[in-house]
């Protein structure tokens, strides 16, 4: 039996008592959930905002690629990210309009500090879904770790344009906006 971290325990409760019916990027439900998220001047209501949003995302019409997840994400929470990797490289080939798919294995990427594989996983994220703020922020904790200054500052605002209520990547904003002031972008 595979060991799971108690984050992904929790988001696997979290995940089996939406209710939700399996969709994914597509779901007509997103385009009111991202306009509530913009307008909310409440940080409590945009966290139950932002873990719907995660729930349609993650979602699937496909039992087969509900089960996959499900690994994928007890082998990341269990830091067996080459496992992780094997079922996100199927995902992908099976069902390359599955945004989280590409997602999930940019992370996995990221924490294997394969940067440039990363990246170009956020880009198909960012095709299939451009509201996507937790590739956005990805991309812009990747452009930090390779020194890329303003190309982090982009990837921080565009995530804030969608979700504005990431105080990491706000903090990030105000923190490069003071290193690339004065630069040529």
């Amino acid at each position: 039996m595979v060991a799971i971290s108690g984050i992904a325990a929790v988001f696997l409760t979290l995940l089996a008592s939406t209710g939700l019916s399996w969709a994914d990027q597509k779901d007509p439900q997103l385009d009111k959930l991202f306009i509530e998220l913009r307008e909310s001047g409440n940080s409590q209501k945009a966290r139950l905002i932002e873990r719907s949003i995660w729930s349609i995302w993650l979602a699937s019409d496909s039992p087969t690629l509900e089960l996959l997840m499900n690994r994928v994400i007890m082998s990341m929470g269990a830091q067996e990210y080459g496992e992780a990797l094997r079922i996100l490289n199927a995902i992908v080939t099976i069902s390359p309009e599955y945004a989280e798919g590409w997602n999930k294995r940019a992370t996995v990427y990221y924490l294997l500090g394969r940067y440039e594989d990363s990246i170009s996983d956020i880009e198909k994220t960012l095709d299939l879904e451009p509201r996507h703020f937790g590739a956005l922020s990805g991309l812009g904790l990747i452009y930090n770790r390779l020194d890329e200054d303003a190309a982090a500052l982009d990837a921080y605002e565009r995530a804030l344009k969608v979700n504005p209520h990431l105080s990491q990547a706000e903090q990030e904003v105000k923190r490069l906006r003071g290193r690339v002031k004065g630069r040529r972008i």
